[in-house]
């Protein structure tokens, strides 16, 4: 290898002979232009195809799960939904409530800009049918909700950045 001529501004070293050494000057080390810090803090996740259809597909199977078979019987005072509520103590209304959050849920699950976060407010709903399945309902149906949360969780995590979308959307319009 060989040295690249110096000049008297290079920094030097003694040698054990109190004479200078020149010290090389450390090589600079390339940087891809993807690796920009900016780029990286601020860019959206991406993901294959296969894995966006994969959530996509999951989305729409959970929102159509939360529409029909859940919200639906208590919009609708199906009578096993509200003999369900009656024993949960809180009256039709708390049905009604219940039901209209999952049917919002469910539809805005399938909008994007809107199924990261209403894929964590479902699981927030989950979460509570938990805690009234064990205290309530003896724990007979307790893993469906944490089954389906699991679910939800998936695709707020893929969809998270839909999340700071729609943030930065509220704030434009405020």
């Amino acid at each position: 290898m060989s040295e690249a001529p110096t000049n008297a501004a290079a920094p030097t070293a003694t040698s054990a002979s109190d004479t200078p050494v020149p010290v090389p000057a450390p090589a600079p080390v390339p940087v891809p232009a993807s690796a920009s810090v900016s780029a990286s803090v601020s860019a959206p996740v991406r993901t294959g195809r296969r894995t966006n259809i994969a959530v996509r597909v999951l989305q729409v199977v959970l929102a159509l799960l939360f529409a029909v078979p859940s919200a639906l019987p208590k919009l609708i005072a199906h009578p096993s939904a509200a003999e369900s509520f009656d024993k949960i103590g809180f009256g039709d209304w708390f049905m009604y409530l219940t039901g209209g959050l999952e049917l919002a849920g469910a539809i805005a699950l399938v909008i994007p800009i809107l199924s990261g976060v209403s894929a964590l407010a479902l699981s927030g709903l989950m979460i509570g049918a938990f805690i009234t399945q064990i205290t309530v309902f003896d724990g007979e149906n307790a893993a469906s909700p944490l089954i389906v949360m699991a679910l939800l969780l998936v695709v707020a995590w893929f969809r998270r950045h839909h999340n700071a979308d729609l943030i930065a959307l509220v704030r434009r319009r405020a």
